[in-house]
């Protein structure tokens, strides 16, 4: 299922449920078929994505430094890769778009709404 932002000023986005779903979370609103992100809301909105990046960022840091800790003591393991198939190893080594990296337009469009002073509106076919 689809989510269709309209800024009243700034333009369009189209994004899957499950990633608005997500983002809404972050900014604590709930996820209905139709709404609306007022002037006065936008500030706040903004700062909730952006502190849901930041998380995220220092999560995924956390993780990998954490990975990189673990191969150093875990010499098996290198053995092992060694012995998967090709499809095997590019699916491990395949980048994930990240929450926060799906974050971004959406946060652009905010700070041009905010910026023009409008609003936006959202619609799916069913609350999500």
């Amino acid at each position: 299922m689809l989510v269709r932002l309209t800024s009243s000023t700034s333009g369009e986005l189209i994004m899957f449920a499950e990633h608005a779903h997500a983002l809404f979370a972050w900014i604590g609103k709930e996820t209905t078929a139709h709404g609306v992100f007022t002037t006065d809301q936008l500030p706040e909105a903004i700062a909730c994505l952006r502190h849901g990046v930041e998380e995220e960022k220092a999560a995924a840091k956390r993780l990998a430094e954490e990975k990189h800790a673990n191969a150093g003591r875990n010499g098996d393991k290198e053995k092992d890769n060694d012995e998967k198939g090709d499809g095997e190893k590019e699916k491990e080594t395949q980048e994930i778009v990240s929450l926060g990296q799906r974050a971004q337009p959406l946060i652009n469009l905010m700070q041009w709404t905010l910026k023009e002073e409008g609003f936006i509106i959202w619609e799916a076919s069913h609350d999500f």
